[in-house]
């Protein structure tokens, strides 16, 4: 923040996720950055911001999920390595719940197009291409199960998903988050930068070298809150691995 220019930008993109929703502020927090902002205490507001919930969060447009059950609608933000949900139920009711990037094992981005169903020969009309980005998540011990999300942005979702390892590996392998960010912005951070990084020592620890702690492993839950047929087969290469989730611990779980 010591940039003028990165300040500004920085100021402005966390008023702006404030005035959306996107960060949540409780009243004596309104009234604390509203007392800043008069200031124009830059510095001070965005280290306030920067302690309330979903601050940097990435917030995606409204999509589709089959967790906890097929066909919900879902509010997906991306942030503090894990993927937010906020679902709407079949019965109307909002749940919410997280799914840290370090108990994801893979995922995989798709895309189908709804088979025709004119006669033989005809030429097929303009159909809508649907994506989904889909992640084996590690439940609890010993349970693995796939969460699938439909959503134009999946591409987006999963580079969100391929930075927050890229960071966590870099970090755990003692490098600087800055380089990466310079690399990045050069074009240099290959596939295979974060696949070199496995080399380096488990991020959490290996889940075998520490006894075991069942009590810690639960399902993911959701929270209450208050406010086609289709063509193509997926291969192996469509899959994107986790290395983070190779040096997984008791303490994740």
């Amino acid at each position: 923040m010591e940039h003028r220019v990165g300040l500004n930008l920085l100021y402005a993109q966390t008023v702006s996720d404030i005035e959306r929703g996107w960060i949540l502020v409780n009243k004596e927090q309104h009234r604390q950055l509203k007392s800043l902002q008069e200031k124009v205490s830059k510095k001070e507001f965005i280290r306030l911001a920067q302690t309330l919930k979903y601050y940097g969060y990435l917030k995606f447009e409204p999509c589709v999920t089959d967790f906890p059950e097929k066909g919900c609608h879902v509010v997906v933000s991306a942030g503090n390595n894990e993927l937010n949900f906020q679902v709407r139920l079949p019965n109307e009711q909002l749940k919410e719940g997280s799914f840290k990037v370090t108990r994801m094992r893979c995922w995989r981005v798709t895309s189908s197009v709804p088979m025709s169903n004119g006669p033989p020969g005809s030429s097929p009309g303009k159909a809508e291409v649907k994506l989904e980005l889909a992640f084996e998540y590690l439940m609890s011990k010993d349970r693995l199960q796939w969460v699938t999300i439909t959503s134009p942005q999946a591409i987006m979702l999963s580079i969100c998903l391929q930075s927050m390892v890229d960071e966590l590996m870099v970090k755990k392998s003692g490098g600087s988050i800055r380089k990466l960010f310079r690399r990045r912005l050069n074009g240099a951070l290959r596939r295979s930068d974060s696949q070199q990084a496995v080399k380096s020592p488990p991020l959490l620890g290996r889940a075998d070298a520490s006894p075991p702690v069942q009590s810690k492993l639960s399902s993911v839950s959701l929270r209450g809150i208050s406010h086609s047929s289709s063509a193509g087969d997926v291969g192996a290469n469509d899959f994107h691995g986790n290395y983070a989730f190779e040096g997984i611990g008791d303490e994740d779980l």
